[in-house]
């Protein structure tokens, strides 16, 4: 296992399973390695709710584009074709789907591109970065676009998004839901992010949905989380080390930076924050996102001490809040 971490040592002692971990991980099918980080995580109750969601899928939800429609107009319609819906408690353009979610893609409404299909775990990083008209935006992992339109959304159409993506494929979706949204700021150029790095100090704002195990997916795909290995989640630490650098580069002085994975891994999470903030030391802090979900980041885990600050990250879990598993952290660059 290579160690992207210089500040601290981690020792693979802490994944060798319990008893009670080797009984929920055989009563849920699971693997050992995994529901011990799961045990020393949450705890024995908070680790059984979580494998309790396996395979269970998610509810849907859709985010209402105030680009083209007014959300209460939306929200009237979609009732009169009988799609009831339910406001987001942390977003009010979010709404749950409780009734019609087998529609809500192949309607009129959808491809006017009055909504997007997303789960509101992923409405979160636009709107804790929350962009203006005068900013200058750069969305790291673009692709296939819901965290773009939400930026445009809330930019209003104004300033400038720069959407990088390296698949081909991916970056094809994206443009289809631009043009669908009706979204106008934005300049979508299918790259390697690491050749944005010549960008230094160009962006107000950076948005970084980094790449992830996915471990936060255990509802909906179930079989890539069970085939993760302890290694996977440094590989992938790794890999977002380096972008949330290239993220820091790219960012002016006075600028935000907002990282988010669909994981619960502290690996993949505080993790690489905590080692940004060894790294760029009184050059770059966390900032307390305004919005009220989720619960706190990791100040210790795995025995491991880390930033207090990490606190003020935020994270959900799908035996919690219903959404995906999913971490976000604000960051300003302060040098």
């Amino acid at each position: 296992m290579t160690n992207p971490f210089k500040t601290f040592n981690i020792s693979l002692d802490y994944v060798k399973p319990s008893a009670s971990a080797l009984k929920l991980a055989k009563e849920y099918n699971f693997p050992p390695h995994l529901v011990e980080r799961y045990v020393k995580m949450l705890g024995h109750s908070d680790a059984k709710a979580l494998l309790d969601t396996v395979g269970k899928g998610l509810k849907k939800a859709i985010r209402c584009n105030k680009l083209k429609i007014d959300c209460k107009h939306l929200k009237q319609r979609l009732e009169k074709k009988n799609i009831v819906l339910k406001e987001v408690n942390f977003i009010d353009y979010g709404f749950w789907l409780l009734k019609g979610e087998d529609r809500i893609g192949h309607i009129l409404e959808y491809l006017y591109g009055f909504y997007y299909i997303q789960n509101p775990a992923s409405m979160l990083p636009p709107y804790i970065l929350a962009p203006t008209p005068e900013d200058v935006v750069l969305d790291m992992c673009a692709a296939p676009g819901g965290k773009t339109t939400h930026l445009a959304e809330i930019m209003k159409n104004k300033g400038i998004i720069l959407a990088v993506d390296v698949s081909r494929e991916k970056m094809k979706t994206l443009r289809s839901h631009l043009s669908r949204m009706g979204v106008e700021n934005v300049i979508a150029v299918r790259m390697d992010v690491r050749e944005i790095r010549k960008l230094r100090n160009t962006f107000t704002k950076v948005l970084l949905d980094a790449p992830c195990s996915g471990e936060g997916l255990i509802p909906i795909d179930p079989e890539n989380v069970r085939e993760r290995e302890i290694k996977d989640f440094y590989t992938m630490a790794s890999k977002q080390l380096e972008m949330l650098k290239i993220a820091y580069e790219v960012v002016k002085e006075g600028g935000e930076i907002v990282y988010s994975t669909c994981s619960i891994a502290p690996e993949e999470n505080e993790f690489v924050i905590n080692e940004m903030l060894n790294l760029f030391k009184d050059k770059i802090l966390v900032e307390e996102p305004k919005v009220k979900a989720g619960m706190h980041g990791y100040t210790e885990v795995f025995n491991v001490k880390l930033h207090a600050d990490l606190r003020k990250c935020i994270r959900l879990y799908p035996h919690k809040h219903g959404t995906e598993g999913f971490f976000m952290c604000k960051l300003r660059k302060i040098g």
